[in-house]
């Protein structure tokens, strides 16, 4: 699914939002999740997964077509973890609604 399709489905889905406000909104999350990556920082979202960033160490590669050794430098690299939910839901396990705490009753006398 690409981005424009995931708008698409979005806006048919929520007749009630005008297109050019569901671009909005789903740019302004990738947006953000992009913008925490680039700060280090780590994105969760419940029963979906967490996006983090990984760093990879500087390492010598090989230059494939002359097989010269190349240096290439150390970088962060986005990384996606997904949620248990998710991965259930993906392997056609059954859906089940997310899990809330028992709620506690006070009586009083």
């Amino acid at each position: 699914m690409t981005k424009s399709e995931l708008i698409a489905q979005l806006a048919a889905a929520n007749p009630h939002l005008r297109q050019p406000d569901v671009e909005l909104i789903v740019s302004t999350i990738f947006d953000e999740i992009t913008a925490a990556l680039s700060r280090g920082d780590r994105v969760e979202l419940r029963g979906f997964g967490a996006f983090s960033a990984k760093q990879r160490d500087p390492r010598t590669g090989r230059n494939p077509r002359t097989g010269e050794s190349v240096p290439v430098a150390g970088k962060s690299v986005p990384y996606f973890k997904p949620g248990k939910e998710l991965r259930e839901r993906v392997n056609g396990g059954p859906l089940q609604a997310p899990k809330r705490s028992p709620r506690t009753t006070v009586t009083t006398p």
